[in-house]
Formats: C-alpha cells, sequence, structure tokens
C-alpha cells in the first residue's frame, strides 16, 4: 500500500464546505436509501429547534457568526482517482440534500432568493448533476427539485419511494415560524453553523475499517446511558443498583431490536408524556422550554427537574422505582405501541392506521402514553392507546378533507396542550374529553363534499379509500383488512383510478372547459380502488361497458352496479346493516359524482365518530 492510501484524514467542516459545488458517489452497499418518518421529522426539528434557541427577532445578519454551532455527526468518504464515494453518512447527507430541495422550493414561495442550489447540485461545461450521484434516484431529485413532488411508476425502487415521502415528511415538519423574516437567517445557520466531521480515507480497505469501528465500536455515551449513569449511582445498595442495571440494559437491548436509537426515543416520548410542562410558543425568537429540552438532552433536563420527575436526591427509593416501576411499566406500553405500528393488531387497529396517516411521532408517541397510569391494568392501557389513536385518526382525516394542514409545526402547541390534558385521567374521561375536542374541531366531514385528489394528496386519498373499502367489507361479515387494499402481502397492489376515463370528449354536454372536467373528475366520488393494471385494460370503456368488470371487484366498487343489490349475499347484509345512501348507477355524470361523494362522506361518518364513547374499528 503506498504512502498516500495509508493516509486518512480528519476534519471538521460546516454543511457548506461539505456540499456546495462538491461531488459524492455512493458506495454500492450504501444505496438504499432507509430513512423513516420519524428519522426525517428528528432532524429537520433538532436543526430548526437548535437554530432558533439562538435567533432573536430584530438580529442582524452578522450576527449569525455568534450563533452556538450545532454538531450533525461524522461521515467517511473513500477517495479514489479523484472521485469521493461515501461509505458512511449517506442517509444524512441524503436526508439534507431533500432538506436543501424543499428549502429551495419554499424560498421561491416566500420570496427570498438565498443561495441553496449549489449545495443541491453543481454545474460544469453547461451540465447539471445532483452533488450526491446515485443514477436511479435522479428522475427523483429532478421532479422534487422542479415541481416539489414525484409521482413513482410501477419500476421506481422502493429506496427512491422512501425519498419521495420522507420529502413530504419535510414538507410537514417544518416550523411556521421560520417562513417569515427567520428564514435567511436560518439559511445562513445551517450553511455554515451546522458543522460534520469529515473522515477521508485513501484506500477501501482503511474507509470500511473506519466504518466498521464507528459502527460497532463506538464507545460515546449516549443521553440514555447517561441518564442510566446518573440514576444508577443514587443507588447506595449494591444488589438493588446490580438488579437495577440489569433491568435497564435489558430494557434498552429489548429498544435496540426495533431500531438502533428507539432507546432515545423511548425517553423522549415518556418524559413528555408525563413530565414536561411547557413548550416553546410558536414564533421566531422564543427560547426551547421542556418539550425541546428533553427532544436534545433529556439526561440533563432529568437531573434538572429532579422534583418534576418524582426523584429525590435524599430517598434513594424515588430513584429505584423510577427503574423498577415507572420505567418498566411505560416501557411494556411503548413496546406494545412500536408492535401495533408494524401489524395490524386487534384492539389496537387505530395505531397501525395513524402510522401511515397520522401526526408526528415525536407528538403521537406522548398523546398516547400521557394518559397511562402505572396501576392500570393490561386492558386499560389497551384502550386508553386504542382512544388516543383513534382521536388522532379522526382528527387527521378530518383536516386532510377539508385541506387543512396538520404538520407538526402547526399543531404541536394544541397537541402538546392535550398531553398535560389527558395525564393520568381514567377511561372513562379520556373519551369525554377527546370526544368534546372532536365536537369543538372546526373541521367535519360535512366539508368533504368538494374533496378532490391533487399533486400532494395521493398517498392519503389511496388511505382514504382502503379504510373505506376493508371496513364496508368488514360490516358485511367479510375479513379481508386495511393491508388488503393499502399493501397487500401478495396479489397485485391496489392503485386509485378514476370511474370517468380522462376523456373531456364525452362530457362537453356538462363542461365548457377541460380544466374543470379535470377538477370534478378528481373529485373523490369519482375515485374507486382497483387492482394495479385491472383499470388499464378497461380504463377507457364508457362506465356502462365498465360495470361488467366492477361487478368482480371489491364491495364497494360493485356499489355503482345494479347487480350488486341483487344477487350479492355480502353487500345485502351491508346495506340492511347500515343506513347508508348506497345507490346503483346506470349512468354516471356530474350528479352521479356528487351522490357518490355524499356515500363517502357517510361512511367517513361512520368509521370516525366524534362520540369515542361509541364501538370505534
Amino acid at each position: 500500500m503506498s504512502k498516500l492510501e495509508n493516509k486518512i484524514e480528519a476534519r471538521h467542516r460546516n454543511l457548506y464546505d461539505v456540499l456546495n459545488q462538491q461531488k459524492y458517489t455512493v458506495d454500492y452497499f450504501q444505496r438504499e436509501y432507509s430513512w423513516s418518518e420519524k428519522h426525517i421529522e428528528e432532524l429537520v426539528t433538532d436543526l430548526t429547534s437548535a437554530f432558533l434557541s439562538e435567533y432573536t427577532p430584530g438580529d442582524k445578519r452578522e450576527q449569525g457568526e455568534q450563533y452556538n454551532n450545532y454538531y450533525l455527526g461524522p461521515f467517511v468518504v473513500s477517495s479514489k482517482d479523484g472521485k469521493r464515494s461515501i461509505i458512511d453518512g449517506q442517509q444524512r447527507l441524503t436526508s439534507l440534500t431533500l432538506f436543501l430541495i424543499y428549502l429551495n422550493n419554499l424560498q421561491k414561495e416566500l420570496g427570498y432568493n438565498e443561495v441553496i442550489e449549489p449545495l443541491i447540485f453543481s454545474e460544469l461545461r453547461g451540465s447539471k448533476s445532483f452533488n450526491i450521484t446515485v443514477e436511479e434516484r435522479t428522475p427523483c431529485l429532478d421532479s422534487l427539485f422542479n415541481h416539489g413532488e414525484f409521482i413513482p411508476s410501477d419500476d421506481t425502487s422502493e429506496s427512491t419511494r422512501n425519498m419521495a415521502e420522507r420529502y413530504q415528511d419535510i414538507v410537514r415538519a417544518f416550523p411556521d415560524e421560520l417562513k417569515s423574516d427567520a428564514f435567511p437567517f436560518f439559511i445562513d445557520w445551517l450553511q455554515l453553523n451546522v458543522i460534520m466531521v469529515e473522515i477521508i480515507a485513501y484506500s477501501d480497505e482503511n474507509a470500511y475499517t473506519i466504518f466498521e469501528t464507528m459502527n460497532d465500536r463506538g464507545l460515546n455515551l449516549t443521553p440514555s446511558e447517561m441518564l442510566k449513569g446518573y440514576v444508577l449511582s443514587r443507588l447506595d445498595n449494591p444488589n438493588k443498583r446490580h438488579k437495577a442495571n440489569e433491568l435497564w440494559k435489558h430494557s434498552m437491548l429489548k429498544l435496540k431490536a426495533y431500531d438502533k436509537d428507539e432507546d432515545q426515543r423511548f425517553f423522549q416520548s415518556w418524559l413528555r408524556a408525563r413530565y414536561a410542562d411547557s413548550i416553546r410558543p410558536g414564533k421566531a425568537g422564543s427560547k426551547n422550554e421542556d418539550f425541546e429540552k428533553i427532544g436534545t438532552r433529556f439526561h440533563s433536563w432529568v437531573r434538572d427537574n429532579l422534583q418534576k420527575v418524582n426523584l429525590d436526591t435524599s430517598d434513594t427509593e424515588t430513584f429505584e422505582r423510577f427503574v423498577q416501576q415507572d420505567l418498566h411499566f411505560y416501557l411494556k406500553a411503548y413496546q406494545r405501541i412500536l408492535d401495533a405500528e408494524r401489524k395490524l393488531t386487534h384492539g389496537l387497529e387505530p395505531v397501525y392506521y395513524i402510522k401511515h396517516w397520522g401526526i408526528a411521532p415525536t407528538l403521537s408517541f406522548p398523546l398516547m402514553l400521557a394518559a397511562l397510569n402505572i396501576n392500570d391494568d393490561e386492558a386499560t392501557v389497551t384502550d386508553k392507546i386504542k382512544t388516543v389513536a383513534t382521536y388522532i385518526e379522526t382528527f387527521v382525516v378530518r383536516r386532510a378533507v377539508n385541506f387543512r394542514n396538520f404538520s407538526a409545526s402547526s399543531i404541536r402547541y394544541t397537541m402538546y396542550s392535550l398531553v398535560k390534558e389527558i395525564r393520568s385521567v381514567d377511561l372513562p374521561t379520556l373519551k369525554r374529553l377527546l370526544s368534546q375536542r372532536l365536537t369543538d374541531m372546526k373541521e367535519s366531514f360535512d366539508g368533504m363534499d368538494k374533496f378532490r385528489m391533487h399533486g400532494q394528496n395521493k398517498r392519503f386519498v389511496k388511505f382514504l379509500l382502503a379504510r373505506m373499502t376493508a371496513w364496508c367489507e368488514q360490516q358485511a361479515g367479510m375479513s379481508t383488512d386495511f393491508d388488503t387494499y393499502y399493501q397487500p402481502k401478495t396479489g397485485k397492489p391496489f392503485e386509485v383510478e378514476h370511474i370517468w376515463a380522462d376523456k373531456f370528449s364525452r362530457h362537453k354536454d356538462e363542461f365548457e372547459q377541460e380544466h374543470e372536467f379535470q377538477a370534478f373528475r378528481n373529485r373523490l366520488g369519482d375515485l374507486v380502488l382497483l387492482p394495479r393494471g385491472t383499470n388499464q385494460s378497461y380504463g377507457d370503456l364508457p362506465f356502462e361497458q365498465k360495470q361488467a368488470h366492477y361487478i368482480k371487484e371489491n364491495l364497494l366498487v360493485k356499489s355503482l352496479c345494479p347487480l350488486a343489490y341483487k344477487n350479492n349475499p355480502n353487500f345485502l347484509l351491508l346495506t340492511n346493516k347500515l343506513e347508508l345512501p348506497f345507490s346503483a348507477h346506470i349512468n354516471f355524470k356530474k350528479e352521479d359524482i356528487k351522490k357518490r361523494q355524499a356515500l363517502y362522506c357517510e361512511i367517513c361518518k361512520s368509521i370516525w365518530p366524534e362520540d369515542l364513547t361509541l364501538k370505534t374499528t
């Protein structure tokens, strides 16, 4: 190995130096982009919270030089023949690229003209290319950069689909208080004050050794480990300390089996749910409070707020109880939520639903844990978690069908106030409080009469149709469920399809302009779920000819056909059981779409009633 190949360099660099006009490839085993919503939301929340703790309205831009830096961690690069390949850290760097694309799009809406593009792509001899180069991602990044959305095709990779979804998570997570005079200050801070450590190796062998060392033998203590050290140091009995240590260790191993950082998220959720009293107001210049401090340094927050956490340095039994009782109880509940997120679980179905369409995990998990009391039995724990998850799902669906935002930034203060309101309440009180919250909502299902699909809500439309379709079939005694239509494990996936073919010429008797036809065609009442490829074979047919095919599909599609009302026991059971305005359609005109939309509205009211004391499914 040459002298250069032996060389390893490490230096701290701000984000501007890392990405501006720089080119990286991604090593083959690193190419899958796998971050989930919780990861991207943590990144956006941590960065924006760190900035807002420094910024004060009225600052001059040059004062940003005095703002505190934020350390984002290391990344490893292999440099060979003038080309640099990311060996470790591409998840963060890819996420930062998505974030920068969003900020670049946002500034156009806000009327700013900050120089962001060179951190996203660079130009050579008139040819532009993204700074982090993975060929299969280019169409997605192009579309996000130019249009703010990417519509996957049948052959789009899961990694690329994931990138498009994470971009939408960024849209929802970015705080409103930065969409103002603070925006250019944030861009400065992000580029110049966010620090990473770049480790460069000049041979693949050294690069992979560094990668393995960082991932297998890291010695830095995490916040949960520092909290453990503090709590156990207060136990003066060696046997009790050993017992507490074993419980803590095994508990963290269980959490890390879900995700390597799940222990951090557990403590953040638990402490916010049970003990945090304050949250930063939603305006620029406000300082971080309990909610934000727990999100960044919860181990320090606990030491500074012992009384809030019911710990007393003069009473070691309080620390023993913290581990043996409190941690054990809330960890078990937290694991039940994690498991219910991953698989439809009887009694906890709404937890699964809000995983696919809900509020940010930093808000939903504290809400689901807040009402639990250490003396609750297992059945009560289940009912409380289900009740809160049902409220969350009803809240987000009603907001979405009324075209209302429910990003973390727009609802965080409201939801955190609710966390404090429902702490430790009994189950009847919980249902009463949350039912009243739904009653008081401005948005109702009555406002969905004009709800339609557009470029930004296609994932929600599929979620909504999957919930309605599965619910109708379950009411008819069939064994299908949400997964059957949203993400089936076998068979063809289902897709949102129009009942009307994209043929304006057939509808000139009702529309003068094509854009009016297209807008009406995208209304919810004109949409159904069909297996991928099925509609392609008859999608251009007039409605009258489609009926022969529709009668073979799911119950909600069948309900369009007169034949379904004659020889279909399952459907007749559904219509007899529920007072819903099902009707067959001989033709399918504007008025038929309105009737269909009214049916969907009533189905939604049945699935998500305001009164949470009613049985929910």
